[in-house]
């Protein structure tokens, strides 16, 4: 009787331990059809979702759109990084991991996926937006340096980062 009533006092705790976590993944899922808000923020039932670890060109920032010089003439870079999400997302519906932590602009944070295909990695793989290692940690380097080798989207323009470009706006105003 005393070795029935440990099994079971075990397997109450290994129970409880796992429901709590099961719960929290949920939490940390958000999924749904995206509204693309730019070439790294999205949105879903609300709830703005800001990718982290990259940084797409800017279609508007405090009043301002980004450019990027293609063939000598000024191009909207934040606008064509934003229509290539749009293109890539299509109709289809997005599963979000969210971290813990909102950003300083009260954006969800997290990496978004179709199927199973990182909509990070394919935006800076491609050249429309960019690993930004002070947040990354270098997730993304490899797909960066694939997308400049093969001078790929933005990558065939000059540009500025769009962490630099965003802290000259900041300065200007």
């Amino acid at each position: 009787m005393k070795k029935q009533s440990l099994i079971l006092s075990s397997f109450v705790i290994i129970i409880l331990f796992f429901i709590p976590y099961s719960y929290s993944n949920e939490k940390n899922v958000i999924k749904g059809k995206a509204v693309v808000l730019d070439g790294d923020t999205i949105k879903i039932k609300g709830e703005k979702i800001r990718f982290s670890g990259i940084d797409a060109p800017e279609s508007y920032f405090r009043g301002k759109k980004q450019t990027c010089i293609e063939e000598n003439k000024k191009v909207f870079c934040g606008q064509i990084s934003k229509e290539k999400l749009i293109e890539k997302i299509g109709n289809n519906s997005l599963n979000c991991k969210i971290e813990k932590n909102k950003d300083k602009y009260k954006r969800s944070v997290g990496e978004c996926f179709i199927k199973e295909e990182s909509l990070s990695i394919f935006m800076v793989r491609n050249g429309y937006a960019f690993d930004w290692p002070f947040y990354s940690k270098g997730k993304f380097a490899d797909d960066q340096e694939y997308a400049k080798k093969n001078k790929l989207g933005i990558w065939n323009m000059k540009f500025e980062y769009p962490w630099i470009w965003k802290k000259k706006i900041r300065e200007i105003k």
